[in-house]
């Protein structure tokens, strides 16, 4: 079985190099593409039609939940991650119809596999 494949977007290169670390000890996921703001991801994942998606929130050109919008308009069925700076604050103003699986603060980063897992078990 193929591994699943996970697209990243975030605009800060460090946090967007860790979290792709975090894939490459992982025999059941892979990342198949990188987005620097929330229209590349959109471009990404129409390319590369990834099992998950991790957005960051605040990114130039598009931000994440505009940009999930978008995704699940085109993609309903593949899950998305808000990974935020602002994770506790996000959660609270986001309603029933919102495009996010999933709203994880990136101070909570190293239980991402797990949340990764919970939403596309290999």
């Amino acid at each position: 079985m193929s591994p699943k494949t996970i697209l990243v977007a975030d605009d800060n290169p460090m946090v967007r190099k860790a979290v792709c670390k975090t894939f490459e000890t992982e025999l059941d996921y892979e990342l198949c593409a990188e987005a620097t703001n929330g229209e590349e991801a959109i471009q990404r994942a129409k390319q590369y039609r990834p099992d998950l998606i991790i957005l960051d929130l605040v990114m130039p050109i598009m931000n994440g939940i505009d940009a999930a919008r978008e995704l699940k308009r085109l993609m309903p069925q593949v899950p998305i991650i808000l990974f935020t700076l602002y994770g506790d604050k996000v959660g609270n103003f986001l309603g029933l119809d919102s495009p996010i699986d999933l709203v994880l603060a990136k101070s909570n980063g190293a239980n991402l596999m797990n949340h990764v897992r919970s939403l596309i078990p290999a």
